[in-house]
């Protein structure tokens, strides 16, 4: 029988803390019955809330932490106050020092991000994180990245986010060669700044064995669905997720709007309420729950933070997924192949000087 995988919680992330962290564990291990937790955070409200899982009490262990990041701490804020000593850093270390497979947060994306930097460190050669999340389409799901992690990009590192957002497809499509596309301004060649065109030469070129390139996405392949991976710069990516999740609750006020406008639009909502009730839960990408931060050397996932229990419980199991496939592994297997082109690449750092600002999150 494999060995259970170990999931560090951040209990006190998030919006709500151990309220919904811990019936979201409980859930996931109904789910994932060969997974055991570290729970960080304050001891006496995460055993006030096991009481009522009992199950999830035999397999979980409590360890205090003094400090909680706020959800608006800035992330040197958050550093100052919480390094070695919050629940989201201990968390983290617990990877570090190999106690836990995989930690999970609820809680501020940008502290967790430098703290993760900090403690895990990039694993050679990448030189950044990137944050990847899961989309909702028609052929079911794609992963997009970078969504927000670090911004901007040169040639090298949009190879770097095809490899690893690979990698996380393998894991969790089970696809032996996943359809990938760079996100730009048009499908034709000659569109684009000289980065992305870059790119997408050398991913053209190089035929890696784990990823099927699929040449540029313009914005609206995202949601269709038209290739697996979606690759993109941090700062393009986090607008378009941010765009994502305004239009779908824009759509779903419409409709609410709509049910409410006369006794026969309510009729007709109970009626057809389990579709629309679909039809929400597609469009809206927030019920799409756990970003991968990839590119370091343990696995960290972020789960959103106003996440409900069930939604929370999708994050872990996204966790034991990467961890009971070997994400790591994968991403190791072709990041020294991409890597072998790194001469002709470095070529467009200079020219990409204007676009090699640091992550706003990291300067603050």
């Amino acid at each position: 029988m494999a060995q259970p995988v170990r999931i560090a919680l951040d209990a006190m992330g998030g919006d709500f803390g151990p309220k919904v962290i811990i019936p979201g564990a409980a859930v996931a291990l109904e789910r994932r019955p060969d997974s055991s937790f570290l729970l960080f955070g304050d001891a006496p409200a995460i055993r006030a809330e096991l009481v009522a899982h009992p199950r999830l009490a035999a397999v979980a262990t409590v360890r205090h932490a003094e400090v909680s990041i706020r959800m608006d701490d800035k992330p040197i804020q958050a550093l100052r106050a919480g390094r070695r000593v919050s629940s989201m850093w201990l968390a983290l270390e617990a990877v570090k020092k190999g106690e836990a497979d995989a930690a999970v947060s609820a809680g501020n994306t940008g502290a967790l991000m430098a703290m993760a930097k900090i403690c895990l460190r990039t694993m050679a050669p990448i030189d950044r994180p990137a944050l990847a999340a899961l989309w909702p389409t028609p052929r079911g799901q794609s992963i997009v990245l970078d969504v927000g992690a670090s911004m901007g990009a040169n040639a090298q590192h949009l190879i770097d986010l095809a490899v690893m957002g690979s990698a996380m497809a393998r894991v969790l499509f089970d696809i032996e060669r996943p359809s990938v596309g760079l996100l730009n301004v048009g499908v034709e060649d000659v569109k684009g700044i000289e980065e992305v065109k870059a790119a997408s030469r050398i991913l053209k070129e190089a035929a890696f064995p784990h990823l099927d390139y699929r040449g540029f996405v313009e914005g609206d392949g995202i949601g269709t669905g038209v290739v697996d991976v979606v690759v993109t710069e941090g700062f393009t990516g986090n607008i378009a997720l941010k765009t994502a999740e305004g239009t779908a609750t824009q759509i779903i006020s419409y409709l609410r709007e709509g049910m409410n406008r006369s006794w026969l639009a309510k009729l007709g909502y109970l009626l057809a309420r389990g579709a629309f009730k679909e039809l929400r839960d597609k469009v809206d990408i927030r019920n799409i729950n756990g970003g991968v931060f990839l590119g370091l050397t343990g696995v960290v996932i972020k789960s959103h933070g106003g996440a409900e229990s069930v939604s929370f419980a999708r994050a872990i199991e996204i966790g034991h997924e990467m961890v009971r496939h070997g994400l790591l592994t994968k991403i190791r297997e072709t990041i020294a192949i991409s890597h072998g082109h790194r001469e002709p690449v470095a070529n467009t750092r200079q020219t990409a000087e204007h676009l090699q600002a640091p992550s706003q999150e990291a300067a603050q």
